[in-house]
């Protein structure tokens, strides 16, 4: 009888996909079981006549996140992606008509600044790129590639510090305004906070390290559409490791014995046994609906806020739209009136934000020859119903508002008055069908929200937060380190590690190694002589401090002018003067 132990992970999502290839190199036996008929979750494609949609991401963010993960399969990503950078980030239009490029190009950004912010604004950009570029650099480091099983793990005083540099207190749109004077321009570098389901006068300041990744690494996009990701991590996991996925098999219960989770019960009534369970469904919808009941789940998760949830069209045109871009922001004049609508009343806004991505600009792939592909993304506020109850909701109705909303606004600002005539075919999800087809609790698309105490140890463990079960793992946007594509992929490896270390074994290192390394200047001598320097300082300040001047009827200076060769001496007369002065 074979030894392998047997992991059952649940949910072929990102996270669940890159979870299992990562366990099946550590040599565990892996059956990854999926309600669905297709990969991705979330990160999945629709198709229609020639049209393809990515279902949710369109920005490929982070790249040296996914980098990473290939890199711990032992594959480079560049072997099995063809990735294609946008000229432009984004395309932002603004109520009165006016529109800005945003771009990673610094000579179109100070073009763009000097318009809106004046002669100094290009200067207070670069400041604000330093800025987050610090919290790019240590929040990846701190929060996104660490695993804090235990408070200790947080409470370290190495971390003080960094709650003052990483702003951790601070409002990404405060933030904003210390660097920009315009509202443009501040709205402009603050919309980001959509791509985490959250309202930028209440994310942390830390997640600027968005804006900073559009601008110093670019915006990417896979040829093929976004769920090419999933697929060659899928490819990777089964023909090069040997995991086995199951589709069209939901997952009716996590079956638990004592303090161990034996295996899941699929809808069919197959029973799959399993050494351990890494569950990628959502995990408020899990620990609900898959797990036995607690008083964890009823009142502490329960409680938790989730990000917003999104009405998404997905229309084929009949024809190409040149004034749009691969990225476009449409910001609503009221700016944060529109999200106190979302996040406060969890409505559809009176005067919403809204974003469109048109992927057939950047790879014409994505639709029939001289049409376009459309998807617009309008956030509205998750379900109201505490269990999750559509019904209490007229979607429908919301539906027709956003979609008139969204058309009146882009035959207005893009001056084309038969925008709504080109569609030739339209299809769309809501809170209601997000919550159907993925299980996404509430229909919350982003899982919870990231505020200061729902990250790090605040937030769910990649273990079982009831410590209930030993061998339960989670993995995914609700979980730690938290939501987006490239987080959820870092998150792959914290969990992957937490089952391999469970087991009593380490986690093999990867092969293929970054390509280049960067050997930083020598500067042996300089780092010598800095602590000469330091302890000079303090030598001499506490020899003028404490001298004893009464004792020696003398002052610090004049002892040690007294010691000096004698051409080097003040003079007898300035000695003089200098008495006079203190007796005075």
């Amino acid at each position: 009888m074979s030894t392998q132990k047997h992991i059952v992970v649940i949910g072929a999502g990102v996270g669940g996909t890159a979870t299992a290839a990562r366990l099946t190199r550590e040599g565990f036996r892996v059956t990854v079981v999926e309600k669905n008929s297709f990969s991705g979750g979330r990160c999945s494609l629709i198709h229609h006549n020639g049209h393809r949609f990515d279902q949710g991401p369109s920005l490929y963010l982070m790249p040296k996140m996914f980098e990473d993960a290939f890199a711990d399969l032992d594959e480079r990503v560049e072997d099995h992606l063809e990735l294609l950078r946008c000229d432009n980030n984004y395309k932002v239009h603004f109520d009165d008509g006016e529109s800005i490029q945003l771009s990673s190009d610094l000579t179109r950004m100070k073009s763009e600044l000097d318009r809106i912010e004046g002669p100094l604004g290009f200067g207070r950009f670069l400041d604000f790129l330093k800025e987050t570029h610090i919290h790019y650099e240590r929040g990846v480091f701190i929060a996104i590639k660490r695993n804090f099983e235990s408070i200790w793990d947080m409470l370290q005083v190495k971390f003080a510090p960094e709650v003052v540099r990483l702003h951790l207190f601070g409002k990404i749109y405060d933030r904003a305004s210390k660097y920009f004077l315009t509202k443009k321009m501040r709205m402009a570098f603050t919309f980001q906070t959509m791509y985490m389901g959250m309202s930028p006068y209440d994310a942390p300041a830390v997640y600027s390290l968005l804006q900073y990744t559009e601008f110093a690494e670019g915006i990417w996009y896979p040829k093929g559409g976004f769920n090419m990701v999933v697929q060659k991590l899928e490819a990777i996991a089964k023909n090069k490791y040997g995991a086995k996925f199951l589709y069209d098999s939901p997952v009716s219960k996590i079956n638990t014995e004592g303090n161990r989770a034996t295996g899941v019960t699929l809808d069919s009534g197959e029973f799959i046994e399993a050494d351990a369970v890494v569950c990628n469904a959502d995990l408020v919808y899990a620990y609900h609906h898959l797990l036995p009941p607690c008083k964890w789940t009823m009142n502490t998760l329960a409680a938790k806020k989730l990000t917003s949830s999104s009405i998404s069209f997905y229309w084929s045109m009949k024809e190409k739209v040149p004034k749009l871009d691969v990225h476009n922001i449409f910001l609503a004049e009221a700016y944060q009136e529109s999200f106190d609508e979302i996040f406060n009343d969890h409505s559809l806004p009176s005067e919403a934000s809204f974003y469109v991505n048109v992927p057939s600009r950047i790879d014409p792939s994505a639709a029939p020859e001289g049409k376009d592909t459309v998807i617009v993304l309008v956030p509205i506020g998750h379900m109201k119903s505490l269990a999750g109850n559509a019904e209490e909701a007229d979607y429908p109705k919301m539906v027709e508002r956003a979609r008139a909303m969204v058309l009146e606004v882009i035959e207005h600002r893009l001056g084309m008055k038969n925008f709504s005539d080109l569609i030739e075919h339209e299809s769309y999800n809501d809170p209601a069908i997000w919550q159907s087809k993925f299980n996404l609790w509430r229909g919350s698309i982003l899982g919870l929200s990231h505020d200061i105490f729902q990250v790090l140890w605040f937030r769910p463990s990649t273990k079982d937060s009831t410590g209930r079960f030993d061998n339960l793992f989670f993995v995914g946007a609700s979980t730690h380190p938290g939501t987006g594509v490239p987080i959820v992929l870092a998150g792959s490896k914290l969990t992957s590690d937490q089952v391999t270390t469970s087991f009593g074994k380490r986690p093999l290192p990867r092969k293929v190694q970054d390509q280049i390394s960067y050997k930083a200047e020598d500067v042996t001598h300089g780092v010598q002589l800095m602590p000469l320097f330091v302890y000079t300082f303090v030598i001499t300040f506490l020899f003028f401090v404490f001298f004893p001047t009464n004792a020696t009827n003398q002052t610090a200076a004049s002892f040690i002018n007294s010691a000096l060769p004698k051409p080097f001496r003040v003079s007898y007369e300035n000695d003089l003067l200098l008495e006079r002065l203190n007796a005075v």
